[in-house]
């Protein structure tokens, strides 16, 4: 897929997400109460993914952005018979 059509796609699923929220005013409760829960797991998804992706790079490279030399990868050898 190329970068326009994936910018054409994100541009969609904008407009029907604002579409959605301008009727859930009239909407009826039940689908208030869906349009909520599909929110709160896409919020959920994405603040855990934001969480991961920091402590993956703290650990790593810690907070000055070098790597930290205590998690070196360090070749195993075979001991000699």
């Amino acid at each position: 897929m190329s970068s326009e059509g994936f910018l054409k796609e994100v541009q969609a699923i904008g407009e029907k997400f604002l579409l959605k929220l301008q009727r859930l005013p009239k909407a009826e409760p039940v689908e208030i109460v869906s349009f909520s829960v599909v929110l709160l797991f896409i919020v959920t998804v994405l603040v855990l993914t934001v969480i991961a992706c920091s402590c993956c790079c703290y650990s790593c490279c810690g907070c000055n952005g070098r790597p930290d030399p205590r998690h070196r990868k360090s070749q195993v050898r075979p001991a000699a018979h």
